[in-house]
């Protein structure tokens, strides 16, 4: 096959984050070749704001990848997050079409057209359907039946909606800068693709994905989405905490954490010691408020670990409205930009009882030294998931222009209505 061009527009609530790659034509693999993260304006819980700052930090961040890539981005895979997510698990059930009784691709969109008939309000949209088994005569637990004989095909699918006044408000950035839409893929779906393996998958696995102003789960049981939601809080949240806790400046909360992230190794391992004299010095972060030395166990106890515990008891709450909790015990996969917070783990592991780990990206090549890092896991999945669904072994199974339809179409009618009207008297 020829080299195909993939790219992925990461629009989050602290940054935009464009990626740019190439399937290889020899070995089917992903090579990253421009990249860049700008600060995100406009956006606030993964909803959109303000159109036109949205639109400029888009723009901003597409041309960047573009001059490193040497390619310009025709179209793009999207990601969505957010308290508009919603999902729920459908049952869908058909007749076999061939007179054989041999089970076709076309008899496996059938059926999933067939689940994703579910009663919608106009404000939702589905963006994902996702097969979780298919049954077979009653013969169920099967992941591919093409090729299969029976009479009667079911499945199970998990279907992920979201708010359509925030698709097509996205579509309209899109579309003033030129770029189609590949597909709309939800944060979580695509940071699972990117962090997870394959036996976490199949033993059961949560994969949380921390953004700035709000958390993506997704549940995955038996090797398939079970379960996703979004929570409306995040790693900006800590850092307000942090300003108010010693009166600084948002930035300067800001670099705060991310000092105390960075050094978290020797910060605890001072902590454990229980030496009361040791301190760190704010100095050399050259904040603009005047500051007195503060200790480390000041700001972890006394303001981050509340905060954290309070993220974890939500991620608990919702582990346990999807009754999958007693089917995880791969644990906690972390990943997103609040996922290297210090004591995020340790506090994790006391509130929920579970075995975590960080998740960082190691699918990609060519210039992985950028997106290798906790933050960027929802960025690589974007073109991960996409290239995988659209030109990869998967291609079939996904039909992303079905999930996007009506959304464009509705555009266009409304602009026919605006040409009408200028004949009306």
């Amino acid at each position: 096959m020829r080299e195909q061009i993939l790219a992925g527009i990461d629009i989050g609530s602290s940054k935009i984050a464009t990626i740019v790659g190439i399937i290889s034509e020899d070995s089917g693999e992903i090579r990253v070749i421009g990249f860049n993260i700008s600060p995100s304006r406009g956006v606030k819980k993964g909803l959109i704001t303000d159109i036109e700052q949205v639109t400029a930090a888009v723009e901003e961040s597409v041309e960047k990848a573009e001059r490193m890539a040497g390619h310009k981005i025709n179209q793009a895979f999207v990601s969505v997050g957010g308290p508009h997510i919603s999902s729920l698990n459908s049952h869908g059930i058909v007749a076999v079409s061939t007179q054989n009784h041999e089970i076709t691709h076309e008899d496996v969109d059938r059926v999933i057209d067939a689940a994703r008939a579910i009663s919608l309000s106009t404000t939702r949209q589905i963006i994902e359907v996702s097969p979780r088994e298919y049954s077979v005569d009653g013969q169920s637990g099967i992941n591919n039946p093409v090729g299969m004989s029976g009479v009667r095909l079911e499945v199970d699918t998990h279907i992920i909606t979201a708010s359509t006044t925030n698709l097509k408000n996205i579509d309209r950035c899109l579309e003033d800068l030129g770029i189609a839409n590949a597909g709309y893929i939800f944060s979580g779906v695509a940071s699972s693709e990117a962090v997870l393996t394959d036996t976490e998958k199949d033993l059961g696995v949560v994969v949380v994905d921390i953004g700035g102003g709000k958390i993506d789960m997704c549940i995955y049981v038996e090797g398939a989405l079970s379960y996703s939601a979004s929570i409306p809080i995040g790693a900006k949240h800590i850092t307000n905490d942090i300003a108010v806790g010693l009166r600084v400046s948002l930035e300067s909360a800001e670099k705060i954490k991310l000092y105390l992230s960075k050094h978290a190794k020797a910060i605890q391992e001072s902590l454990k010691k229980r030496n009361p004299e040791h301190k760190f010095t704010l100095d050399q972060l050259n904040l603009p408020e005047q500051v007195s030395d503060v200790t480390p166990k000041t700001i972890l106890s006394g303001i981050i670990a509340p905060r954290l515990e309070e993220i974890f008891s939500f991620i608990g709450e919702e582990i346990d409205r999807s009754n999958f909790g007693k089917q995880i015990p791969s644990g906690l996969v972390i990943t997103g930009g609040g996922a290297q917070t210090i004591g995020m783990i340790e506090m994790g592991r006391k509130i929920l009882g579970l075995p975590i780990r960080i998740g960082i990206s190691n699918k990609l090549t060519g210039l992985t030294d950028e997106v290798t890092d906790p933050q960027f896991a929802t960025t690589g999945g974007l073109i991960f998931y996409g290239g995988k669904y659209s030109y990869g072994d998967g291609a079939g199974e996904k039909d992303f222009k079905q999930v996007l339809k009506g959304v464009s179409l509705g555009g266009s009618i409304g602009k026919l209505k605006d040409f009408l009207k200028q004949f009306l008297p």
